[in-house]
């Protein structure tokens, strides 16, 4: 399986691309979109888009994983990346990439075992993860993070789904 993570931005767009071939995980690309600060934020928009859509092309992702909407005291800034995230979500829609959703805390327990690790143990523990020659850009770093969240969380999803749709799970 093929995982796209996409740390979304209005400024700085970050993907990683992971792949699970078994119990073996392998890195196939990563990187940041940087886009331009002084340009308006529609101009931007259409170069995430113009960009996811090229990285899309390039790995054919069987799945995405992005990181959910998290409220924010500046309100203009929770809406700029809710647009980057509308457009990340479109992308993977429109080429049909399945789409899940994690929050941040879930992402970062995932990888670190803590919920509230920075930036920094989140990018040296995907390197040690992905056996990266360097740590990727911190961008990067939680988009690779998603993907890999998504490889491990997902199995389980699908197993609580069989199990269910088997009626041998009853909730109560």
């Amino acid at each position: 399986m093929i995982v796209l993570g996409v740390d979304p931005g209005t400024r700085r767009l970050g993907w990683g691309v992971v792949q699970r071939e078994g119990n073996r995980l392998r890195h196939l690309g990563h990187g940041v979109l940087a886009l331009p600060a002084e340009r308006p934020l529609a101009h931007r928009l259409t170069l995430i888009e113009i960009g996811l859509s090229e990285v899309i092309e390039r790995f054919r992702p069987e799945a995405s994983s992005v990181e959910t909407l998290f409220f924010n005291k500046d309100a203009q800034a929770a809406a700029k990346l809710g647009h980057a995230r509308g457009v990340v979500l479109l992308c993977c829609a429109r080429s049909g990439v399945d789409v899940a959703e994690y929050a941040p805390a879930r992402v970062k327990r995932t990888v670190t075992g803590h919920g509230a690790a920075d930036k920094r143990q989140v990018a040296l523990l995907v390197r040690a993860m992905l056996s990266l020659d360097a740590p990727p850009p911190s961008d990067a770093a939680d988009a690779l993070a998603l993907a890999l969240t998504h490889l491990r969380q997902a199995p389980l999803a699908e197993a609580l789904r069989r199990v269910t749709a088997a009626g041998r799970f009853q909730h109560r």
